[in-house]
């Protein structure tokens, strides 16, 4: 039996998950769970660093003691957010969140030094306010004296294995979302830091997925009693992870990673970056195997979330499930909004900016709770249809199956929502996409797997998946044609 210790870490919550593999199928096990919750200095938003590496640390302590040890340890986190180290590796302050608000306006401060086109053909990144680049770019406007200080840039996951391991590098699948490699050299971007006045010396080695980094500091393993694992970058960002554990077979699929971002492409072997994909805004990032994810970011179920969060601060508790029940009971299509409007990205209230939203639309704005979750779910089916229809564009081909992988796959609303808008079978699961793609990738490291085709056959052996026909598609027509006017005026 190999046992592979995964840290799942998302925007909200963070887990230690175990491995079991026999060789022919995989169970996952759930260790810990701990909260990720960023920290507000005055307008700031901040991770809390170190209370995670805190919480991974007791993890790695419950998996020595009640299971042995680990033959493997890796992390996988979102990706763009990154840790700034000085000199002698010391952590110059804590990485600040990708929605602080400190990145608001520097788009337009990049593209006055490189014309958006031009930065495109040199990186083939989605334009998201958050990218590395831009908040780089944030510091120096602000005068950070971080950037002056700064020897090394290590992204979330990067961060945390040099905790474990005292091994500064860049995995490249979560480097690949900063908007400063080279999609198709895989490589850092030649000069494009010197073209902004930013110090290059701050990028690292690259390193691809299932890199074997070495054991675990001394001093980590005598903390923890964790003794001979070895620690594996697998693919480190979190939605490179869920693709790797989709359960494909062919190419004529296409994937959504799904949670509080819905980021939805396909694998191809070559970036596509051309006048198409910048209009789309769409991103090539690193995949695993050699591939290219060229994908398009969706706010996702943060819509949802965040009205979660508001009928709780005012004094009302709604179950997901309940949410569910009463938007599947809302009638349908009464207003259509895009859910990847900036009023949408970090507003005090959601439900409110939905309707908002509605109202300068001239749509009816949605009265309840039911009405305004069923609201936010059309608007995320009928995006996910527009990004379809683009990715098969962008390909030449048609897309037959939507793979929907990862916490929001249990989302059975949408799943079928998701079918009826795009017209296509929707198959769900796994759930535990990410964490299982962070596992078997550290398999293919250790050798343990020959290869990702080996890894899918893995999870098609491990994980059941439940398929979603889609239903009375023509009742979408008019709604979509509502939808692409909304896009327009986006």
């Amino acid at each position: 039996m190999t046992k592979l210790l995964a840290f799942d870490l998302g925007a909200e919550s963070g887990r230690t998950v175990l491995g079991h593999f026999d060789g022919r199928q995989l169970r996952l096990e759930v260790l810990t769970r701990f909260a990720n919750e960023p920290v507000r200095t005055l307008d700031a938003l901040h991770w809390d660093v170190l209370r995670l590496h805190h919480n991974m640390l007791a993890g790695m302590r419950l998996c020595a003691a009640e299971h042995g040890g680990a033959d493997g340890v890796g992390v996988d986190t979102w990706g763009v957010d990154f840790a700034l180290l000085g000199r002698s590796g010391e952590l110059l302050g804590n990485p600040r969140h990708y929605r602080d608000p400190h990145t608001e306006g520097v788009m337009e401060l990049a593209f006055a030094r490189m014309p958006r086109q031009e930065l495109f053909r040199r990186t083939g990144i989605q334009f998201m306010r958050f990218n590395s680049l831009f908040q780089l770019l944030a510091l120096q406007r602000d005068d950070s004296p971080l950037l002056e200080a700064a020897r090394s840039l290590l992204f979330m996951p990067d961060l945390f294995h040099y905790f474990f391991t005292g091994e500064k590098v860049n995995e490249y699948t979560d480097a690949s979302t900063s908007q400063m490699l080279d999609p198709a050299a895989r490589t850092w971007a030649a000069g494009l830091l010197t073209a902004f006045g930013l110090p290059e010396r701050i990028q690292g080695t690259l390193v691809p997925p299932g890199t074997v980094l070495g054991p675990l500091h001394r001093s980590v393993a005598d903390a923890t009693g964790l003794k001979g694992a070895k620690v594996v970058a697998p693919a480190t960002h979190d939605t490179a992870a869920a693709v790797a554990a989709v359960p494909a077979t062919g190419d004529a699929w296409a994937y959504i990673s799904s949670g509080t971002w819905s980021l939805m492409g396909v694998e191809v072997a070559a970036p596509r970056v051309n006048d198409e994909t910048l209009a789309a805004n769409f991103t090539n990032e690193g995949g695993v195997g050699g591939t290219v994810r060229l994908l398009k970011n969706i706010m996702g179920l943060w819509l949802v979330q965040e009205c979660r969060r508001t009928w709780e601060r005012e004094g009302t508790t709604y179950s997901y499930e309940a949410l569910m029940r009463l938007a599947e009971a809302a009638p349908p299509f009464q207003s259509v909004v895009n859910p990847n409007d900036d009023s949408f990205m970090l507003p005090a209230d959601m439900p409110r900016a939905l309707a908002d939203y509605c109202r300068s639309s001239s749509q009816p704005a949605p009265s309840d709770p039911g009405a305004t979750v069923r609201c936010a779910l059309e608007g995320l089916a009928l995006c996910y249809r527009w990004v379809l229809e683009r990715l098969e564009r962008l390909t030449g081909k048609r897309l037959e199956t939507i793979h929907i992988v990862g916490g929001g796959c249990q989302n059975v609303l949408l799943n079928q929502l998701t079918a009826d808008a795009c017209g296509r079978p929707v198959v769900a699961g796994p759930v535990e996409a990410t964490a299982i793609g962070n596992v078997l990738t550290q398999a293919v490291g250790l050798g343990v797997l020959g290869s990702v085709a080996d890894a899918r056959e893995v999870v098609r052996r491990s994980f059941e998946v439940r398929t979603f026909e889609p239903k009375n598609t023509d009742a979408w027509q008019a709604p979509y044609a509502r939808f692409l006017t909304l896009v327009g005026r986006g």
